[in-house]
Formats: structure tokens, C-alpha cells, sequence
């Protein structure tokens, strides 16, 4: 009997059995295999080999992260705001095995539980919180999926939401919000410019009361300016400083005249009342004598003593 061919025969299907009994695997995957329906291990990467004829049977899971957008979601937040929002989610498969064994289409699962966790965060908050406070948004919603996925060995990595959708009305008040927000920052700012000018105005009045000659200056320096520009009348108004010392010194001499005035009549008054008669009307006499010496003392610099003598006074009978 010829043993040749069978030989041959079990050759060629022996060398088949081998080429579809090795895998490749990249260094991105891993392969769960069973063996008659029963779960061995997770295998990879590199080539790796299963024995033929079905009896071990092998499932590829890609371990890189996946990108799933989430459609848009039409919410409610907590101060009762319609909104549309959509998000993205990034996962990886953290356990094959259990990616496998513990649930049917992990993909699909992840999705379902990342739509359903964006509305449950979003109508815990409002809406000035969700504008504001994304970061922290995005990282209570990774929690929640990742705490959910975790006992299908899936690892959410990031939740980022991409776009809220304000309804038209909502984006008016906000409009009008911002516009007033800015204009009171505006009046702020100006109240404060001016605040800070009066100060330093304070600070240069005060200067130039020190120093008078700081006013002239300053008045000089402005002609200076205004006559840079050649198309126009000036009025140049002159500065009460500059006669101060005319009127201080005129002041003074006035001052000095009317003191001398006032102690000449004082003494004229003095000897009257020495050389006044004895008489009935000494006493009326003496009164009018000290009457004119408390004038000329009393009397401002600038004033005259008024002296009234009526006619026949002073003399005797």
C-alpha cells in the first residue's frame, strides 16, 4: 500500500492547520482566547499561536483611546434654562477580559451611560456655573462614567463639553448683561481717574501756595502753549499774585499812618481833659474827653475817629 499520498495529504493539512492557527498581534492589542468556549487568557502582543481546528478561538480588543462624541443633548438646568449640549468622551480598554466577559458592546454602553450622566449634571447646575465653571463640569461627568465603566475595565480618560446652545431670548439678556456689566466698569474706572487727578490737584495746590512764584511759572508755561497755535485771539488774564506785594507793602504804610492819627488824637484828647475848667459842666466835658480817647484807641487802622462837638460846649456858662 502507498502510504506516499496520505502522507502528503496530512502534510498539506497539517500545514494549514498551522498557518491558521498563528496571529499577529500589534503592540495596541491583545487578544482574549478561548478554549472551547471557556476563558483562558489575554495574550499579546507579537505572534502568538491557538490550536487548530477551533478548539481555541481568539477576540482583538484595541487598547488605544477612543474618541466618542455624545449628539447634541436637549437639557434643563437647575434655574429652569433650555439648552442643547454636546460633549466628547475619551476611554480606553483598561482590562480586555473584562471587556469581553462582562458586557456585550462596551462602545455602545459607554455611550448610552455618557448621555444620560451630561443631563443629570447639567440639571444639578446652573447655568452661570455651567458657563463659567466648565472644567469642573467636565470632571464630575468623567467621574460619574468612569465610577459606571469601571466594572467593565473601560477607563474614561476625558469629558469635554464642545458647544451649549442658548436659546435667542437667553442670549439677549445675556447681551444686555454684558453691555451693562461693561459700562459699570467704565464709570468705575473714570470715578477712580478722577478721584486720583483731584488728589495730585490737591498735592499741586498745596505746592503752589507754598510757593507763589510755582503759580507764575505755571502761568507762563501755559502762554507758552497757547501760542503755539497762531490762528486764534488770547485773552491773557494777569494774575492777582503778581500785585500782592504792591498791595501788601501799600497796606502796610496805611497801616502806619493811621496808628500815628490815632495816638495824636489820643494825646490831643489826654490834654484836653487835663486843662478842662472847673465848672458846672466839667463833668459833661470830662465825659466827651474820655469818650474821644476810647475812639482813637477802638478805631480800626484803616478808619478816621469821628469827633463831634456841638457848639458852646466845653465853656463856661
Amino acid at each position: 500500500m502507498d502510504l506516499a499520498p496520505i502522507l502528503i495529504g496530512a502534510g498539506v493539512i497539517g500545514f494549514i492547520a498551522l498557518l491558521t492557527s498563528l496571529r499577529v498581534l500589534f503592540e495596541y492589542e491583545r487578544g482574549v482566547v478561548f478554549r472551547l468556549g471557556k476563558l483562558t487568557r489575554a495574550r499579546g502582543p507579537g505572534l502568538i499561536f491557538l490550536l487548530p481546528y477551533a478548539i481555541e478561538r481568539m477576540r482583538k480588543m484595541d487598547l488605544r483611546i477612543v474618541a466618542l462624541d455624545i449628539a447634541p443633548q436637549d437639557t434643563i438646568t437647575k434655574d429652569n434654562v433650555t439648552l442643547r449640549v454636546n460633549a466628547v468622551v475619551y476611554f480606553r480598554v483598561a482590562d480586555p477580559i473584562k471587556a469581553v466577559v462582562e458586557i456585550e458592546d462596551y462602545y455602545f454602553a459607554t455611550s448610552q451611560l455618557a448621555q444620560t450622566t451630561l443631563r443629570s449634571v447639567i440639571g444639578q447646575s446652573e447655568l452661570d456655573e455651567l458657563l463659567a465653571q466648565r472644567d469642573r463640569i467636565n470632571e464630575v461627568v468623567r467621574e460619574i462614567i468612569d465610577e459606571g465603566t469601571d466594572p467593565w475595565g473601560i477607563e474614561v480618560t476625558g469629558v469635554e463639553i464642545k458647544d451649549i446652545d442658548l436659546p435667542q431670548e437667553m442670549k439677549r439678556a445675556m447681551a444686555k448683561q454684558a453691555e451693562a456689566e461693561r459700562e459699570r466698569r467704565g464709570k468705575v474706572i473714570a470715578a477712580e481717574g478722577e478721584y486720583q487727578a483731584s488728589t495730585k490737584l490737591v498735592a499741586a495746590a498745596e505746592i503752589m501756595e507754598r510757593f507763589p512764584v510755582a503759580l507764575q511759572l505755571r502761568f507762563l508755561q501755559t502762554v507758552v502753549e497757547v501760542a503755539a497755535e497762531n490762528n486764534s485771539t488770547t485773552l491773557f488774564p494777569i494774575p492777582i499774585e503778581l500785585f500782592r506785594p504792591l498791595i501788601e507793602r501799600s497796606g502796610v504804610s496805611d497801616r502806619a499812618d493811621a496808628e500815628a492819627t490815632s495816638r495824636a488824637l489820643k494825646a490831643a484828647a489826654e490834654s484836653m481833659l487835663e486843662a478842662l475848667p472847673q465848672g458846672g459842666d466839667r463833668a459833661a466835658l470830662e465825659a466827651a474827653a474820655r469818650k474821644m480817647i476810647a475812639g482813637a484807641v477802638a478805631a480800626p487802622a484803616t478808619d478816621a475817629v469821628p469827633v463831634a462837638v456841638k457848639p458852646g460846649e466845653g465853656r463856661e456858662g
